[in-house]
């Protein structure tokens, strides 16, 4: 939680941008706002709302207004922030969400970890909502996939999904303090005049990502709102290929993330190793260890983990059909498996854990040498 509030005031800072706050208690999740409180000499301003869907209605009117608004929460939550997600894919303003999932379904299992809301954040809205996904892999990563996702959400004018887990939100680990020197900056250029040929709320730059105006510019006019917005203009329009049209661009906006990701590379071992373990999020630690121990025993497995579940790195589907084998761990039913298996027709096998507690290393260890001896 630490980790996550340090890298949400870095990328506000970064991107030039006063920070905003909309939350709701909600266990593992509540820790984020309890740093990000003490942090009101950052230009950070933060809310407890009155419920859940309050907390992201307004982090949704800042961003409207100029700033970075940030929201956070577990699955219960995430469900009720569901519409208000949908507003911010069709408004196309920049808001992170934060995922600290725990186990499910209903109340489930509050104090315990699990892996389970993935199809939630890559799929669960209304419509065809695109949104892009980061998973952190450790307390330590939280801080730089916090930066990324607010890189990408201003950047693209998108919502962004950030998920960790009731593991990663209590644990702790020794993190080195980066030279913030050496980070590269992502300002944001408000739209403050008329542009030369008029003014296109819904215009689009080379990212199709449309300009960002704070209410009130002189000139700058327009509408905002849920209804489905016309090419260009953003006034209402329900014409069948207009609708056609916006659904097409939100979804080739999103997609056209993947175009400034790093391609994903192999943890351990390399492409064409016998077996892959492919992981993402919380079972980075026991992974890598059981990767790394059957590695020095002589055998032919890789580590690949994946921090952009959506988009995904142009390369994952070559670098998966490179393997002879591959075993996704996972702390539920195997979203993260049917995935890669539905975007790369890959014969991804699953590994489930849905206990409520972490894997492992043992447990990744038997799972490598029965795929080894199979």
């Amino acid at each position: 939680a630490e980790g996550i509030a340090l890298g949400l005031v870095a990328g506000a800072r970064l991107a030039g941008l006063p920070m905003f706050f909309g939350g709701y208690p909600i266990t593992p999740a509540s820790a984020i706002l309890h740093h990000l409180s003490r942090l009101k000499e950052f230009g950070v301003t933060t809310f407890q709302a009155e419920d859940e869907i309050a907390a992201i209605c307004s982090a949704i009117g800042a961003s409207y207004a100029g700033q970075l608004g940030v929201t956070s929460s577990s699955g219960p939550g995430i469900a009720l922030k569901g519409e208000a997600m949908g507003l911010a894919i069709m408004t196309e303003l920049p808001l992170v969400i934060v995922n600290s999932q725990r186990g499910g379904p209903s109340t489930g299992l509050p104090t315990k970890t699990e892996q389970s809301d993935l199809y939630q954040a890559v799929y669960g809205r209304n419509g065809d909502a695109p949104m892009p996904v980061i998973a952190a892999r450790s307390p330590g990563d939280a801080f730089d996939c916090a930066i990324e996702a607010v890189r990408i959400a201003v950047e693209y004018m998108t919502p962004v999904m950030l998920l960790t887990d009731g593991y990663i939100a209590n644990a702790a680990e020794p993190w080195a303090v980066p030279d913030l020197g050496a980070l590269t900056p992502f300002p944001v250029q408000f739209l403050d005049h008329v542009p030369e040929g008029g003014f296109k709320p819904y215009g689009r730059d080379a990212k199709l990502a449309r300009p960002w105006v704070k209410p009130g510019t002189p000139g700058l006019l327009h509408r905002i709102g849920g209804i489905e917005k016309e090419v260009d203009t953003g006034h209402i329009n329900y014409s069948p290929a207009n609708h056609q049209a916006m659904t097409d661009l939100r979804q080739a906006k999103v997609n056209g993330v993947a175009d400034r990701i790093p391609d994903q590379p192999c943890e351990l071992g390399s492409a064409g190793a016998k077996l892959a373990i492919v992981g993402w999020g919380s079972t980075y630690g026991p992974i890598h260890q059981a990767v790394g121990r059957a590695r020095a025993r002589g055998q032919d497995v890789a580590h690949v983990h994946i921090r952009h579940i959506w988009p995904t790195p142009k390369n994952l589907g070559e670098l998966l059909h490179s393997f002879d084998r591959v075993i996704v761990p996972e702390m539920n039913t195997g979203q993260l498996k049917t995935l890669l298996r539905d975007q790369f027709l890959v014969d991804a096998k699953p590994l489930n854990k849905v206990s409520g507690q972490p894997f492992t290393i043992a447990e990744i260890a038997a799972a490598i040498d029965g795929a080894l001896a199979g």
